[in-house]
């Protein structure tokens, strides 16, 4: 399998573990993605990280929980980042949320 289709195959894949969240933040950079996604991708990874410690490691399924921790999380963060930078880290993350298997 090629690189491309590697990347291809990433950009279109259903996420069910934190591994695979981590694979697809990561394979942002390779898509060329833009820097608002690249931001909003990087500043969610931290929050994920951080909430996923409290409920297994990164082989684990994505829980309910996990996905309500880390909207608790980016909610929280609205006093620390500009209207602008928490609407778009809000919005990736309910676009990421979409592509969750439940």
């Amino acid at each position: 399998m090629t690189s491309e289709t590697t990347i291809s195959n990433i950009s279109t894949k259903q996420l069910s573990t934190v591994a695979d969240l981590y694979q697809y933040l990561d394979a942002l950079f390779e898509l060329d993605a833009d820097s608002d996604t690249l931001f909003a991708g990087s500043y969610l990874r931290g929050f994920i990280s951080l909430v996923a410690t409290d409920y297994g490691d990164e082989s684990q399924t994505i829980s309910t929980l996990l996905l309500e921790g880390v909207t608790a999380k980016v909610g929280q963060s609205k006093v620390e980042l500009s209207p602008q930078d928490y609407a778009i880290v809000m919005n990736f993350w309910l676009e990421l949320q979409q592509r969750v298997v439940s």
